[in-house]
């Protein structure tokens, strides 16, 4: 077959010797048949994938499995679609072979394209064309799951962000912040997604996503500030950044310092009396003062010490474990 009858011409080099070869001769074409089966003494599955919001190609693919050990014997496929889809599920059925079924759905569409290379360091396919081996993983959860006579998503414990190189969300998010990414190029580098068609990197593609890079990038920064600003108000509220004061503290700094003196020195005493208080509010006067407002609750409500005695001696706890400028204002 020549070289133009599967591809151009003008980007035959990017494809490896081993791709070439099997698009134009498949060594797993073909169909297998009950006949074969009942000849092997082994069940025949057939499964079927078609990538119709992709670029259109399906394939099928036939399986002899040994129910005794669950071990594929033999497999074979027939493909519509382009050259390197054929090349792709031949590379597929031939890593089937002697493996179990469980160990079979273990295959990814970065293992089939990995086998496809001619040496480890050049990918076997330009990038525009790495969607054709997506069906390889879609269409062996199919062959397993109908085996098993369970759902194919039994399969899927994670959501795939990147079809290509099965890279899951929850990947994408621990390694960005494990490596503290920002950009896309750096989470392409550490996991590959969006390495191959691109297609999740950005709405635009050539296959419309639910999740795409930027988003997660900048979904998973934003809850790392989030997490981040309340690491610090939680660490001044336990005084554990000593070299920071109650006055430069943020104002969740503040109020979390407060309520941690408050649970630890004030309410307990104020409990076994029946009382109570709340925080409504701080404010700062101009760096002169920390007006801390309070509401009694329980018997404090009513009590008569709430504005002599009892506020005294919480406003005397606050200054003594915070800062000598606060100011206990009950409402």
């Amino acid at each position: 077959m020549a070289k133009n009858n599967l591809i151009g011409g003008s980007i035959w080099d990017e494809y490896s010797k081993v791709v070439q070869d099997r698009m134009n001769n498949p060594k797993f074409m073909g169909e297998i048949t009950e006949e074969d089966a009942k000849k092997a003494n082994a069940k025949l599955i057939v499964a079927d994938f078609g990538a119709e919001s992709c670029c259109g190609d399906a394939v099928r693919l036939y399986w002899l499995v040994d129910e005794k050990t669950d071990k594929i014997i033999d497999a074979k496929f027939k493909s519509f679609g382009c050259g390197t889809a054929i090349a792709s599920s031949d590379t597929m059925a031939e890593l089937c072979i002697g493996k179990t079924v469980d160990e079979a759905v273990k295959i990814t569409n970065l293992d089939v394209e990995k086998a496809m290379r001619d040496n480890p360091e050049t990918p076997a396919v330009p990038p525009q064309k790495m969607h054709c081996s997506v069906m390889a993983y879609d269409v062996i959860k199919a062959a397993a799951a109908s085996y098993k006579g369970i759902d194919p998503e039994h399969f899927e414990d994670e959501i795939i962000v990147c079809e290509c190189a099965r890279v899951s969300l929850g990947t994408i998010k621990e390694v960005i912040r494990l490596n503290d990414l920002h950009t896309v190029e750096e989470i392409t580098q550490y996991t590959k997604a969006g390495a191959f068609c691109k297609s999740c990197v950005k709405p635009g593609g050539h296959e419309k996503r639910e999740y795409y890079l930027v988003d997660i990038l900048r979904d998973t920064r934003a809850e790392m500030e989030r997490e981040k600003i309340e690491a610090q108000a939680n660490a001044q509220a336990n005084h554990t950044l000593g070299d920071i004061s109650f006055e430069n503290m943020t104002m969740v700094g503040q109020l979390k310092a407060v309520e941690s003196v408050i649970d630890k020195e004030i309410r307990p005493m104020l409990e076994m009396d029946g009382g109570n208080l709340e925080i409504l509010d701080i404010r700062n006067d101009n760096g002169e003062n920390t007006d801390i407002y309070i509401r009694y609750l329980g018997a404090c409500s009513g009590c008569a010490s709430g504005s002599t005695g009892t506020l005294y001696a919480i406003e005397n706890v606050l200054q003594e474990s915070l800062s000598p400028k606060i100011r206990v204002m009950p409402i």
